[in-house]
């Protein structure tokens, strides 16, 4: 309880750009050691994997994530569904990095790892599904710079399978940049609109005012998107 109460004050702060993220998650990994659960030390590296990123340390996280996920107890339960998280955020890592062979490596590895187990659709922080691996496919390719390759990827994401309205709005936030990158922006404006759907505190971070400002003031005019502006903070009232 005390290392998932860290890795939730580390989630917050990672949303809110805090460098309390840093601290929540080296104590959340401490505590998690401490139990000897794959599944909290899974959820913790996580969180101190995505700090690293954050700083610009994108290798060091991918070497974090790989090691702890060579680490875990094969015969503990659910370490097949931890493995293949730890492997995607890796594959996600490497992308923001630019290291598109180990990325790709990671997402079939992970996808390799969530074929052997049962599908597991949400264990607090940890989701092992084909689903969830469609998600971070399109991730890793928008990082990578390579929206197009994510389209096919798209057309089949069951995003209603998805278990938590966080993770359903992450999604269609990741299809919305995919869209932007590929410069349709009604299609953006679409994504933006079902994110908002299932969380509308999502489309108000910072990231995503600014895609809906570049919207509000691109070439192609979009019905509803100033008064979604408005809505979501990107335009003053």
């Amino acid at each position: 309880m005390l290392a998932r109460s860290y890795v939730l004050a580390a989630e917050l702060a990672t949303k809110q750009h805090s460098d309390a993220a840093w601290v929540a998650a080296d104590r959340a990994l401490a505590a998690a050691r401490r139990s000897g659960i794959p599944v909290a030390v899974g959820e913790a590296s996580r969180q101190l994997a995505i700090a690293m990123r954050r700083s610009g340390r994108s290798t060091a996280a991918v070497h974090l994530l790989t090691k702890e996920a060579d680490d875990l107890d094969a015969s503990r339960d659910h370490t097949g569904a931890v493995r293949t998280t730890l492997l995607l955020t890796g594959a996600y890592s490497a992308a923001t990095g630019q290291d598109r062979s180990t990325a790709l490596a990671l997402l079939e590895e992970a996808e390799q790892e969530a074929g052997r187990h049962p599908a597991v659709p949400g264990l607090f922080t940890v989701e092992a599904t084909r689903t969830q691996i469609d998600a971070y496919r399109i991730s890793v390719l928008n990082a990578l710079g390579t929206p197009d390759e994510a389209v096919t990827v798209a057309d089949r994401l069951e995003v209603d399978r998805m278990p938590t309205a966080e993770r359903r709005a992450l999604a269609r936030t990741d299809v919305a940049r995919m869209w932007n990158a590929l410069g349709d922006g009604k299609q953006t404006f679409a994504a933006l609109r079902q994110a908002e759907a299932e969380a509308p505190q999502e489309v108000r971070r910072p990231a995503l005012r600014a895609l809906t400002a570049g919207l509000l003031y691109g070439p192609t005019r979009i019905e509803g998107v100033r008064e979604f502006a408005v809505r979501t903070g990107a335009l003053a009232a």
